[in-house]
């Protein structure tokens, strides 16, 4: 009869997801001045901020990675190439939609944008408790 014990302890993968959760809200809301929010969602102008904010989610994970799997700080790239996709993204389809902090969908967006990342770091979490 196959295992029902998961590979990978519950208790590690969860604090991995939690760590790397706390991570996103460290770059997102603690290190991300206004000046790189604004700048990120600009038309024009928009590479340099939203390269700044995606290198301090990167910088946490590699700060992660280097204490729990340092052969793994790899995954720092990975963070920063999809954290730059999933914000470009967002910031795109809200010019073409025209939205504005007033219009719901602006915040269906936003929404959309965090449970992505989320995701994103569940991925890594996993991908840090298996390779």
């Amino acid at each position: 009869m196959p295992s029902t014990s998961p590979a990978v302890p519950l208790a590690s993968f969860l604090l991995l997801a939690a760590g790397l959760a706390l991570k996103h809200v460290v770059a997102d809301f603690l290190l991300q001045t206004g000046a790189i929010a604004r700048g990120k969602e600009r038309r024009q102008g928009w590479l340099g901020p939203l390269c700044l904010h995606a290198l301090g989610h990167a910088g946490l994970t590699l700060a992660l990675a280097l204490l729990v799997a340092p052969l793994l700080w790899w995954l720092a790239l990975v963070d920063f190439a999809v954290h730059f996709v999933i914000d470009r993204a967002k910031s795109i389809l809200g010019h073409r939609l025209g939205l504005g902090t007033d219009d719901v969908r602006f915040w269906w967006l936003i929404g959309f944008d965090q449970f992505l990342h989320q995701l994103t770091n569940l991925g890594l979490a996993a991908a840090f408790a298996t390779l």
